[in-house]
């Protein structure tokens, strides 16, 4: 097995005095981002030993809440996509995406 390469991301966040997110930034080196700043985000690992997701989300105080909306939905859209990619299951990939369709239109976000 040949020398495995690491690639780092890094997340930062700076708090007010009450621990309420004021600012995100992130990093990639190896895509070439650097300090990038973010109004929103969303971390969800698998621990294989619980069988369980562990999540962080995290957005900043003014994050305007029609942009979470849309964030959201982008979101929801973008998993579907990894779910046909990671499953190949077409049928709940379809259903997926039919539940993208509702929330954007219950949203009014077309």
């Amino acid at each position: 097995m040949g020398k495995l390469h690491h690639s780092q991301i890094t997340l930062t966040v700076a708090l007010d005095e009450n621990r309420v997110p004021e600012k995100l930034t992130w990093s990639a080196e190896d895509g070439g981002i650097r300090e990038e700043e973010a109004k929103a985000m969303l971390l969800s690992v698998w621990d294989s030993k619980q069988k369980e997701s562990l999540k962080i989300d995290l957005w900043t105080k003014d994050m305007p809440v029609d942009e979470m909306k849309i964030f959201f939905h982008q979101t929801l859209v973008a998993l579907s996509d990894t779910f046909m990619k990671a499953t190949q299951d077409e049928k709940m990939t379809a259903s997926m995406k039919e539940f993208c369709s509702y929330f954007a239109e219950k949203l009014e976000l077309q």
